[in-house]
């Protein structure tokens, strides 16, 4: 029986330690998209591609897609192509402070 708790105390606290480690990546994931998007927002003159965002936070493009389309969508960025036929978004031009 006391091995039967152990054994379920083990598993709990394994799995919290899990729980936390996945919930420590996803902050550090997000943080690094936040600071790669306006760095590359005041960098690439408010045109940001996907491939762009991935590579300057160094996440997966598919968190990086889904990232950059909420960020499209509230800040009513339109999706173009360049001459090369390349999809990137343009936003709306950055203010600095005067």
């Amino acid at each position: 029986m006391v091995l039967l708790e152990a054994l379920c105390l083990l598993g709990v606290t394994g799995l919290l330690g899990v729980l936390l480690l996945n919930s420590a990546q996803s902050q550090r994931q997000q943080h690094s998209l936040e600071t790669a998007f306006y760095k590359l927002l005041e960098s690439q003159g408010s045109c940001i591609s996907l491939i762009q965002l991935a590579g300057a936070a160094r996440v997966d493009a598919q968190l990086a897609k889904q990232y950059l389309e909420q960020q499209a969508q509230f800040f009513a960025a339109e999706l173009q192509t360049d001459d090369d036929g390349d999809a990137f978004y343009r936003f709306p031009k950055l203010q600095r402070g005067q």
